[in-house]
């Protein structure tokens, strides 16, 4: 087993920890990186400022130790540097967004959340409308949701559109569970945990990295949609892992581990070696799956040009599916996100701001 990585933003090797290391992992998923990576964290930190999502000494002290460029430049390794850029970008916002609503829940600022998701409901059917709204997490949106607009037709904007209004509608969801300190049971968390953490989002985004839409009958299909969820299952879990003591010191109501201690009488012990359970089968069961939509590739290359183009899009889907595990892997012991015992209040992260900026 290999217990460090060299980590992208340094030169030191990262420990993990015993309780949260997964050998298969770190032997059979190697870690890639795209080349574009260093200019990918430049620009995007230079964004943050100039779209004012976090403040300007929040972003130079935490911004590249937060590692957000690092996770996706771990993932769409085959995406033109524009596409990544803008996923990137994206990505950041998304973190942003995360931690605004963390910071309402706590602070109950519900006609500051109501509002902040009409708008975002807005922006995403008309991006090009809001890209000067007063707000910065709404003009930043829509400026990072225009360009992903611009790589692929508008049938693939419409299905973005469809998934991200539903993303908009769970996280409302999560704010009325925990102003109620309502534990949803497990079934319904995890079904609640798909769209809050955006799986089909992240997996639509696969197609502009690889520069085309692929037909319904190819995302529809088993062998292709199984580990795409199985790759996202995985990072929702993992992260449920690593993030269950900062969500425990924050009165978090949504983590598979504290849906499985309330709902199923777990000790904090047992609940921790039950996501652990699920989370290495969700490796295993991805590298049958892999296999399965590899061979499911292969067939689409029915000797037409078309036919070889869509064969090697899905084969690099997948390949960057297999990317997720390495990268969501690593980001969780590089980010200063996950660093809660290096925190002054292990409740409040360092690198936010408490105020609803932009929404007064």
């Amino acid at each position: 087993m290999h217990a460090f990585s060299h980590g992208t933003t340094s030169s030191t090797a990262v420990a993990v920890p015993p309780s949260l290391a997964l050998p298969v992992i770190e032997d059979v998923f190697p870690r890639q990186l795209h080349t574009y990576w260093p200019k990918l964290q430049e620009k995007t930190r230079q964004w943050l400022l100039e779209k004012r999502l976090m403040p300007a000494d929040k972003v130079r002290e935490y911004a590249d130790g937060l590692c957000y460029t690092d996770l996706m430049a771990g993932y769409y390794t085959t995406a033109p540097d524009e596409v990544l850029q803008a996923i990137a970008d994206y990505s950041a916002w998304f973190f942003v967004w995360d931690d605004r609503h963390d910071r309402d829940v706590i602070h109950g600022r519900l006609a500051d959340w109501r509002r902040l998701r009409y708008r975002l409901h807005a922006a995403l059917d008309s991006p090009r409308h809001h890209l000067h709204h007063p707000a910065p997490l709404v003009a930043g949106f829509a400026h990072s949701v225009l360009r992903l607009y611009s790589f692929l037709p508008h049938t693939w904007n419409r299905r973005f559109a469809r998934h991200f209004h539903e993303v908009i509608e769970a996280y409302d969801r999560e704010f009325r569970n925990r102003t109620a300190g309502y534990v949803p049971k497990v079934e319904e968390y995890l079904a609640l945990r798909r769209l809050t953490f955006a799986h089909w989002i992240w997996t639509d985004l696969l197609e502009p990295s690889v520069g085309c839409e692929l037909p319904e009958a190819v995302r529809k299909h088993p062998a292709y949609r199984r580990p795409a969820l199985l790759s996202q299952e995985f990072a929702a879990w993992y992260n449920d892992l690593c993030s269950l003591p900062k969500e425990i010191a924050g009165d978090e109501v949504h983590n598979l581990g504290i849906s499985l201690i309330t709902h199923q009488a777990l000790t904090l012990e047992e609940a921790v070696d039950e996501i652990r359970r699920r989370v290495e089968k969700c490796i295993h069961d991805f590298l049958d799956a892999e296999r399965d939509a590899l061979r499911f590739a292969d067939e689409l290359a029915d000797g037409t040009v078309a036919g070889r183009e869509l064969s090697a899009a899905v084969r690099a889907c997948v390949g960057s599916m297999r990317n997720w595990f390495s990268s969501v892997y690593w980001f969780h012991h590089e980010s200063g996100r996950y660093m809660v015992d290096n925190w002054d209040d292990r409740s409040t992260p360092p690198y936010v701001n408490n105020e609803a900026a932009g929404e007064k």
